[in-house]
């Protein structure tokens, strides 16, 4: 399912392939869009063992998005992956979360 947040260079959408999904989000995650994200990941994606948060293509992230992927880790215990834009990793970097297991390296 997409999830468009009107106005916004943003898109979020989810697959499920046998017990894994993958949501895909591009664009700007901020206060406007963060729930967004959060719902294409936690709701869209029931029935799976493990997700994979693909941020590669997300150019801004804020304080609301640091939330809501910090909402995300905790509904996914132990079953998130965060593939992140550099973007992403540098304010991961800043709010100090580049250490959680959750977090993917950057290639």
């Amino acid at each position: 399912m997409d999830q468009d947040a009107a106005g916004t260079d943003f898109s979020a959408s989810a697959s499920v392939e046998g017990n894994r999904a993958t949501v895909v989000v591009t664009g700007e995650v901020d206060m406007s869009t963060a729930d967004a994200m959060y719902r294409a990941a936690a709701g869209d994606t029931a029935g799976a063992d493990g997700v994979t948060l693909d941020l590669r293509g997300v150019t801004f992230f804020d304080s609301a998005a640091i939330q809501a992927l910090v909402r995300l880790a905790e509904h996914f215990t132990g079953r998130l992956e965060v593939v992140p834009s550099a973007q992403v990793h540098r304010v991961l970097d800043i709010a100090g979360l580049t250490g959680q297991p959750w977090l993917l390296k950057r290639d």
